[in-house]
């Protein structure tokens, strides 16, 4: 059957933490509670495709490309299987998304994004270690595989929900929630939140084809810097997704904001979209019961410090 994980899988998973967050539910005027995979391994949904990709694969090596989360995932996978894990991260990167991607065992390969696509520096690498297997953080089925994983948790949840509203970037979490979803058999309907400086997924919805970004949005939501959803993903999100929040950076600030002090959760911006689409946008959301799903916490330390001391609001502390 497609899109099923490796039975080695399982064992090693951290069950997604469902968080009822009642002061955050207030403020927002949404019935929601919120799956966190903060506290996931390597803190990020990332360890479910990275593990299960170095779980189900025979090479000796896996080249990626990565913001971080995918690529600190890939290199504990890596580890964990006896594998070597070479991660092209651009130069712009989060300094703690790098630590934590060498800190795993990774080899990191930095590539500036505005003078050479990540796509071509992958390429020259795969060239230098024709071996290895090049893996997506995104549009690859054992990607997918790994993410149902979350999708079959949340079913499995002992909390009533009918809308599931997740970050979507390449589509890699939302294609697996919606994969996990139907295996499951949840009627739940699936909604993506991005950011508005990165829209390929909303263009693609609206024009029912796949369609490619210009260049890559240096949006504060850095594991949604995609140029495309994945090929993989679009043939499932085509279907599965009821529709798209774009976000503003303000709003993906201030959600990251609300996170910590409404729901006692540290997110990173990338992870808080899902917040951030019911501050711009809630009217899709009135009178049902959603789970957000906040897909991870490693954020920078200054830059998270900068986050909440810009928006230091004593009403958000109600």
């Amino acid at each position: 059957m497609p899109f099923e994980p490796s039975p080695a899988l399982r064992p090693l998973l951290r069950p997604t933490a469902p968080v009822r967050a009642p002061r955050l539910a207030r403020r927002l005027g949404i019935d929601l509670f919120l799956a966190t995979e903060t506290f996931q391994e390597t803190g990020s949904f990332k360890f479910r495709a990275g593990a299960n990709v170095a779980l189900s694969v025979p090479h000796p090596a896996v080249v990626t490309a990565s913001s971080g989360n995918f690529g600190q995932a890939l290199a504990a996978g890596c580890a964990l299987a006896g594998k070597r894990a070479i991660v092209v991260m651009p130069a712009t990167s989060s300094r703690v998304k790098v630590e934590a991607v060498r800190q795993q065992g990774g080899e990191v390969v930095f590539v500036d994004t505005a003078v050479q696509t990540r796509a071509s520096k992958v390429a020259e690498v795969v060239a230098d270690h024709p071996g290895a297997y090049l893996a997506s953080a995104y549009d690859d089925d054992l990607v997918i595989a790994g993410n149902s994983t979350l999708g079959e948790e949340l079913a499995a949840l002992g909390e009533p929900f009918d809308v599931v509203l997740a970050p979507v970037g390449g589509g890699g979490l939302t294609s697996g929630i919606a994969t996990g979803l139907a295996r499951a058999g949840h009627p739940a309907s699936l909604w993506g939140a991005e950011p508005q400086l990165a829209t390929a997924a909303a263009r693609a919805l609206a024009a029912g084809e796949l369609l490619a970004c210009p260049s890559e949005a240096q949006t504060l939501a850095d594991g949604a810097r995609t140029l495309s959803l994945g090929r993989r993903n679009w043939e499932i999100l085509r279907a599965a997704l009821a529709g798209i929040v774009e976000v503003p950076e303000e709003a993906i600030a201030e959600a990251v904001r609300l996170l910590f002090l409404s729901a006692n959760l540290k997110a990173e911006p990338t992870g808080a979209l899902s917040v951030g689409a019911l501050l711009v946008r809630p009217e899709p959301f009135r009178g049902r019961r959603v789970c957000c799903v906040v897909s991870g916490g490693n954020v920078d330390p200054g830059t998270y410090a900068r986050l909440l001391a810009e928006g230091a609001d004593p009403e958000a502390r109600r």
